[in-house]
Parts: structure tokens; sequence; C-alpha cells
């Protein structure tokens, strides 16, 4: 470690093959928190190459528990977190749409960190049980249309770097690899970053891996299509601006999309929103998320047509049906 540190410090960067070392040792902890956290700081000054993201992924992806759903072929539905906008759960609710869609959804997700309530804070409050058993996986992807993949629970080699990532308390290279370690290795991926220089990484990545993507970004910082300012979406098709009132919805004052203060609040609107009591506003922000997903996974189905199956799904509870169900397995 104290040879990589030096190479880190006199400006060099990492080969792909010396980022799935350093990862590999990580997890095998061979490395004390100090050295940890002096390697974590160092990509806190700068930003992380492709070929160090890509090293780490490897090795983490090599280290997690295998989870092979090819015969689902699903979408991933996730945000790198760490915009501090403390939103309530929208890729959440966008997932169990997606899912009351038809399209099969397996996320990847965790605790919040920057926000009060992430995806697993929110679905742990309704009664789930996070599981890797593959059998109860299986069968709610085939029953429910989801499945939910628990980050801690499915990368096991992350447990020595959490004490240290709690610690430190800020935004670390780690949240640009959530998105990139689920051990179902999906196809499909829509994606939310928190900033423009995010946005143009994961193109790069998932240009390199060859998946079906979109990579959204609120221009106003939302790691999801917010609707509260103009948006830029990546995808395989190309890059696209839009603004709210393209996108066929008025523009929100930040506020509206409030996760509030504790679990219980950001559980509550999650639950308004599956059961047709949400505001407009909150309605809005998960229809546009939902429906960019689904084009997501059918790249070419025009956007308008996206929205219809969204605001159905929501509209005619199938979403709610997929989330009930859901729940039922993984208890």
């Amino acid at each position: 470690m104290k040879q990589i540190l030096n190479q880190l410090f006199n400006h060099q960067s990492l080969t792909r093959d010396e980022a799935a070392e350093v990862m590999t040792n990580i997890a095998a902890g061979k490395y004390n928190d100090a050295q940890i956290a002096a390697f974590i700081s160092v990509y806190l000054m700068r930003s992380i190459e492709l070929e160090e993201v890509l090293g780490f992924r490897n090795a983490l992806l090599e280290l997690a528990i295998p989870m092979d759903l090819s015969e689902f072929d699903p979408l991933d539905i996730v945000g790198t977190g760490g915009d501090g906008k403390n939103t309530f759960n929208i890729s959440t609710c966008s997932c169990f749409a997606v899912a009351g869609a038809g399209y099969k959804v397996a996320k990847h997700g965790n605790y919040g960190a920057t926000s009060v309530s992430g995806s697993s804070n929110v679905l742990e409050y309704y009664g789930a049980k996070f599981t890797t058993e593959m059998d109860v996986v299986k069968r709610s992807l085939d029953e429910a249309g989801f499945a939910y993949l628990h980050a801690p629970l499915c990368n096991p080699a992350m447990k020595n770097v959490a004490p240290v990532r709690k610690s430190l308390g800020v935004r670390t290279f780690f949240n640009v690899l959530g998105p990139l370690i689920s051990p179902a290795r999906p196809n499909y991926q829509c994606l939310g970053v928190y900033n423009l220089k995010m946005l143009r990484l994961y193109n790069y990545i998932y240009q390199n891996l060859g998946c079906q993507y979109s990579v959204v970004h609120s221009l106003d910082g939302y790691d999801e299509i917010s609707l509260t300012d103009t948006c830029k979406v990546m995808t395989n098709a190309g890059e696209f601006v839009y603004t709210p009132e393209a996108l066929g919805f008025k523009t929100l004052k930040q506020e509206a999309l409030w996760g509030g203060n504790t679990v219980e609040e950001a559980a509550q609107i999650f639950m308004n929103v599956l059961e047709n009591k949400a505001t407009n506003a909150q309605r809005d922000a998960v229809i546009i998320n939902t429906a960019f997903a689904i084009q997501t996974r059918c790249l070419y189905k025009p956007l308008e047509q996206c929205k219809a199956e969204a605001a159905e799904s929501l509209l005619s509870g199938q979403a709610k049906k997929a989330f009930v169900k859901f729940v039922e397995i993984y208890k």
C-alpha cells in the first residue's frame, strides 16, 4: 500500500490490474483503516480514471455472491446518491411502476448515505427481509416482476471499507462503484448521477461494458429526472437535453420532492405514490423516471408511449400489486 500511495501522491493513476489488486487486498483485510482512509482520500482530491473504475469493479464482482438472473434479463434502476437533496424514494417507486408495467427489475441498492431513506430503508420498513437465496430472488422476479439485491449482503467484500466510509462521512469513489457492482450483472441499467462529470464518466463506462443504458442528471444537481430544471440524458442512442415542459410536465419546486426527516415520513410518501394519494409533483417525478427506465429496456420505444405505460401501471394499481407481492415473498 505504501508503494501504491506514493504512486498516487505523485499524480499517477493505477492500471486496471493494479486497481483490481488493491481492491482485492482491501476486501481481504490486508490494509489497516488509516491506509484505506488515505487511499480513499486521494480520490476526493482528483477524479477517478476509467481504468481504475473498471479495475475496482472487476475485483468486487469477482468477490460478490454470484446471482445469475439471466433467464429474466432484468433491468436495474439505481442512483449514485450523494446529491444531498434528500428526495423521497423516486427510483424505488419507479422500480415497482416498471414491474407493474410488465418488465423485470432487479434493483441493487443500499441504505441511505446522504439522504434520510435509501431503498433498503424503505423496503425494510415495510417488512422485507433481504436475502441472497436464489429461490426467493427468482420467485420474486417471476411473480412480482421485481427482486431486491441488498448491496452489503451481495458484496461482503465491502465490509472492511464500511467503517472508514462512515468515519469519513463524505462522498467517496465507492458511490461511483455502487451502481456497477450488481452481482446480477444486468444488461440494462438506468442510472441517475449527481453532476455532469459523472454523467460523462458513466457514459464511457457503459460504452466500454457494452450494456444498454440511460444515464440521467438534472442540471440543478439531482441524481434523477427531478422536473425542477433541465435534465440531460445519455443513452446508447445519443445525448439528449429536455426541459420539464418538453417532457410534458410543469417545472416543479425542489421542496415538492422533499423526502421528509425520518424513514417513516419517506415510507409514507412512497406508499402514497403507489396508492395514488401522492401530490401531482411526486406522481409526475415517478412517472417520468419510470418512463425513461422503460425506454432503457426498449430503446426505440417512443417516450410518450413509455410515459403512458408508467402512468397506467401506477393508476391501475399494478405497481402497488407488484410491491405487495414482493414484500410477501421477501418476508
